[in-house]
């Protein structure tokens, strides 16, 4: 028999009914009444219930807004029992259209674990952004509409994108035994889908962005770029072979401190922040020939 969860959500009127596996990859869908549900037969049947305001899809599951004529605590359970004995009997939740089948690529996405318990790196057979970002929430994440979709999965804690993998960082109460495949599949489908990783448009302003660009490098000290280039071509393919990245910030030639921020999978991992800051700074030490350089490791 077909189960799905019933999830509250912080607005009282709003409702989440979890299936056991993805429904819409890729693509969000609303629904204010019953004349915008051709794509979706589930929708049109709940808008036959007189309580139902509106209908929203993604990802795993179907979100309801309901009038105040009734408290979900009085129809939530037959709700419930209503959509699973729709898709038990074959009815569709979505339709897709012609135009979004034609979308589809084929993509392989494989999970690789790091050294941070916390991350796993997807890795995908495609590039996906000239630009690393990283997002700490939902609200950053507006460059990339793939991480908007990801955040919105009860488990994804942080996410960082670089070249051709995604890095997720889950939070502590979750396994990645019971969520790699949800997480594995989920980006394998958006990407398939058309879904947009990321939006070059939208992160030109940002510092992470500026960082890689010709004319910042240009307008730095000698000895700054020197460590830009050392970090480049010895750090930086390691670092991002786990699932995270690492970038110059600034080099303080009084003090003789290079400060640099870990990201990804290396961010907020003790192990990688103090072996990566004394692989580095012997390094730097080694090849720019003074042993009073003193590397500051900064968790992005």
């Amino acid at each position: 028999m077909f189960k799905i969860n019933i999830k509250e959500t912080q607005n009282p009127a709003i409702i989440k009914f979890e299936f056991p596996d993805f429904i819409s990859y890729g693509s969000n869908f609303e629904f204010k009444n019953i004349d915008e549900t051709a794509n979706s037969p589930l929708a049109r049947q709940l808008f036959y219930l007189p309580f139902v305001k509106s209908v929203y899809i993604s990802g795993n599951f179907v979100a309801i807004e309901r009038f105040s004529i009734v408290e979900w605590t009085d129809v939530q359970d037959d709700v419930k029992k209503q959509i699973e004995d729709f898709v038990t009997n074959g009815g569709k939740v979505l339709i897709e259209t012609e135009t979004e089948s034609t979308k589809k690529i084929p993509v392989t996405v494989y999970g690789e674990t790091t050294p941070n318990p916390s991350v796993l790196k997807f890795v995908a057979n495609k590039s996906l952004t000239k630009t690393a970002v990283e997002f700490k929430n939902i609200d950053e994440a507006k460059p990339s509409p793939l991480a908007v979709e990801l955040f919105k999965l009860p488990y994804v804690k942080e996410i960082f994108i670089d070249e051709n993998y995604v890095s997720i960082t889950k939070f502590d109460s979750y396994s990645w035994d019971e969520i790699t495949i949800e997480a594995r599949t989920f980006i394998k489908q958006f990407i398939e889908n058309g879904g947009t990783v990321i939006d070059e448009s939208l992160i030109v302003e940002t510092k992470a962005h500026e960082q890689q660009q010709e004319q910042y490098f240009d307008n730095l000290d000698v000895t700054s770029q020197q460590i830009i280039n050392i970090l480049e071509e010895y750090v930086k393919p390691a670092v991002q072979s786990d699932g995270g990245n690492i970038t110059f910030e600034n080099y303080d030639d009084d003090t003789k401190r290079v400060t640099v921020t870990l990201k990804g999978a290396c961010s907020g991992c003790p192990s990688s922040t103090f072996t990566l800051k004394n692989g580095i700074e012997n390094m730097l030490r080694q090849m720019l020939h003074n042993n009073d350089i003193v590397v500051e490791a900064l968790n992005g």
